[in-house]
């Protein structure tokens, strides 16, 4: 336990204000906007035990992003989860923040006391770690906007918080707030390029590469996949079923190709090109085929697992088709002058996508091109040559064997999806619930 007992000192205060001005001018990311402000708070002599900040984060595919501080043992982060309909559980309701915002509080300040029931569970976990004072907080980051920050401060010095150190939270608290705000709208930035564009493309934007014709040459992995009798889906279901259906479609079969290297860098109609670039030598090629493969078992497991959740639904069940290649494609920026898009073309886009379409008629849902059989290992089943539309030669193309399409125990593990809301998400959803019914409709409850 600490025992600080002097005062706040408002010069060093001040300069943690100053770097967190800095910061936000300088664009810092918040995972360091937030732990660097954790430790200059600490280092100023704040007496600083366990700090815990939540963020909205604005991004199409989650909701929150949280921190937990601890006295020599640096920032924890919380994961990002992806977004679903949940509801709060029991342990959240009886929350602080709960508490907070069911009574329209900016504020909640509680002592620890070992020997006094615990008024929130979290306590119970506070006061095993020497707790005496909690002061929790809610800052909107602006009116009409699901953007803000919630946090709370802990400390364990005997007799808690001085008024001196309050002054100086609440203080801090409003630069933190404009500095994370700055970093909260950079991230969007950032996140509505990545989703939007994926990561290269996203990066090579962000980088400054937006003029037309900026681009390069690069090899890699190609997969392109493309759900079977979209068009009879879509007259049968109507429009928001078939887009529900879609949307589990791309769940499935598309989420493997985000990981180890991989990325979506197109949805086209309902389908996906996936890419996993690589450097023009022969290790980096069997890396990239490989992880490419690895994605498929994983996107093949998983569509096994929609259609049988759709079959006791009582829908019919999702097929697909697969191509998969291996060669040098043009990445770059096209369009019109005033609206441009970063995209892949060349020979081996348009034999990714005739491998592809070559899986409607030989009756194998993934078709591969010999190179990316040689490059991904394992057993191949040839299908004999075959003459893809636009190229002048038969070429020799190969389906999966069964023994190739088996995940190994690690790929099972890391197909596994976590479910359930981190804290952050949990804040995160309270909030938005509470700003459904705010000002005047939110109820106390007593």
């Amino acid at each position: 336990m600490s025992t600080h007992t002097s005062g706040v000192s408002s010069i060093l205060i001040e300069q943690v204000s100053i770097w967190l001005k800095t910061s936000a001018l300088e664009g810092k990311e918040l995972e360091k906007l937030v732990s660097g402000f954790c430790e200059r708070l600490a280092a100023a002599g704040m007496p600083m035990s366990r700090i815990h900040l939540s963020f909205s984060v604005l991004h199409p595919l989650y909701d929150a992003l949280g921190f937990t501080w601890g006295r020599g043992k640096g920032v924890k982060t919380v994961s990002f989860q992806l977004k679903k309909e949940h509801s709060l559980n029991e342990r959240f309701l009886q929350s602080p923040y709960f508490y907070l915002l069911q009574n329209d509080l900016d504020h909640l300040r509680r002592r620890i006391d070992p020997l006094t029931p615990s008024e929130f569970p979290i306590f119970e976990d506070l006061k095993a770690e020497g707790v005496t004072d909690y002061l929790a907080f809610v800052q909107p980051f602006g009116e009409g906007v699901d953007q803000s920050m919630f946090g709370s401060w802990a400390t364990d010095v005997p007799g808690g918080f001085s008024d001196d150190v309050i002054e100086a939270l609440l203080k801090i608290q409003k630069s933190l707030a404009v500095a994370a705000k700055m970093s909260v709208l950079g991230k969007l930035a950032d996140n509505m390029l990545l989703t939007y564009l994926g990561s290269s493309a996203g990066k090579r934007v962000r980088s400054g590469q937006i003029r037309r014709g900026d681009g390069e040459t690069i090899r890699a992995a190609l997969v392109m996949v493309d759900m079977r009798q979209s068009t009879v889906m879509a007259e049968r279901e109507g429009r928001q079923a078939y887009i529900d259906t879609l949307n589990e479609f791309f769940d499935a079969t598309a989420t493997p190709f985000t990981h180890n290297g991989g990325e979506i860098l197109s949805f086209i109609g309902d389908g996906f090109l996936a890419i996993y670039p690589c450097s023009r030598h022969r290790e980096p090629s069997i890396q990239a085929a490989k992880a490419a493969m690895a994605a498929v078992r994983k996107a093949k497991a998983r569509m096994v697992d929609l259609n049988v959740e759709r079959r006791g639904r009582g829908e019919a069940e999702i097929r697909f088709g697969m191509g998969l290649h291996v060669g040098n494609v043009m990445f770059g920026n096209v369009g019109l002058r005033d609206r441009l898009t970063f995209s892949v073309f060349g020979a081996a886009v348009n034999q990714v996508q005739r491998l592809q379409e070559l899986a409607k008629t030989d009756g194998a849902p993934i078709v591969a091109s010999q190179i990316f059989a040689n490059y991904s290992g394992g057993e191949w089943d040839s299908l004999g040559e075959r003459t893809l539309r636009g190229f002048p030669q038969k070429v020799p193309v190969f389906q999966p064997g069964d023994s190739n399409l088996v995940m190994a125990p690690t790929d099972a593990a890391d197909a596994a999806m976590a479910d359930g809301l981190s804290e952050a998400e949990q804040i995160m959803l309270l909030y938005k619930t509470a700003r459904k019914n705010r000002p005047s409709e939110v109820k106390t409850t007593h």
